[in-house]
């Protein structure tokens, strides 16, 4: 018998019960195992038992602004992150964008909108498959990192292996076919299939920063991905086969 699919795990961010009550309420309908907090502290204890796959957070917290929460918790953990809040100024959006979040939809939402965002947050955090068939082709290194593309793995300088999501995987891909290039985030949306993602364009700046952090050995100073103002991304180092 097929043992049946682990539920993915939300955790709902509110200071407002309406809200909170409305997202759970929803959210388990569709499926979803489903936490609630009201405060910064409040998720912080039940982050202590408990690994959701997905925070939906307000900005708008009464012990501490959502933004510093969101950057506290990219430093954490892999989790997905979704501001949902009311607070529709681009600034915001971009902040919290550049902070870790992988998304950003504002108050007042509609449900299906957000669930289609999670369900799709949810698709690019899943671990890169790994193939079935006999590896074949020769694995690409770079900068001293070997990645096969038959076994959809990667491994450091030292051998290990480095766990990537399908969106990390595909954007590695990407750069790595494409090294030296100067990249627009329309051409790695278009790539990594993100025009079925979002319908702007600083999801890349997300999806970039998690690869970095697997893949730098600073990420305040990148220097395998490096940003190009105004332009995009371009992938520095030089690729061989190996």
């Amino acid at each position: 018998m097929t043992a049946p699919a682990k539920r993915a795990h939300i955790v709902v961010v509110d200071d407002e019960p309406r809200i909170r009550n409305m997202l759970v309420h929803y959210f388990e309908d569709e499926g979803f195992r489903v936490g609630a907090v009201a405060s910064a502290e409040q998720l912080r204890a039940y982050l202590r038992s408990e690994h959701p796959d997905i925070a939906l957070l307000d900005l708008n917290l009464p012990d501490g602004d959502g933004l510093s929460l969101a950057r506290e918790l990219r430093a954490l953990s892999d989790m997905g992150i979704i501001i949902v809040t009311g607070r529709a100024d681009d600034v915001d959006r971009i902040v919290g964008l550049e902070v870790g979040a992988d998304d950003y939809i504002t108050k007042p939402f509609n449900l299906r909108e957000l669930l289609a965002r999670v369900k799709s947050l949810l698709r690019r955090l899943q671990p890169a498959t790994q193939a079935t068939v006999e590896p074949t082709g020769t694995p690409q290194l770079f900068d001293g990192w070997r990645l096969d593309r038959q076994q959809r793995r990667l491994f450091d300088p030292v051998d290990r292996e480095v766990s990537l999501t399908t969106g990390e995987y595909d954007m590695l891909c990407v750069f790595i076919d494409n090294a030296g290039r100067v990249l627009t985030r329309d051409f790695l949306l278009d790539q990594t299939k993100g025009r079925t993602w979002e319908a702007y364009d600083r999801t890349i700046d997300t999806q970039i920063s998690r690869l970095r952090r697997k893949i730098e050995d600073d990420v305040d100073h990148p220097l395998k991905i490096k940003s190009v103002r105004g332009v995009g991304y371009v992938f520095t180092a030089k690729v061989g086969a190996g």
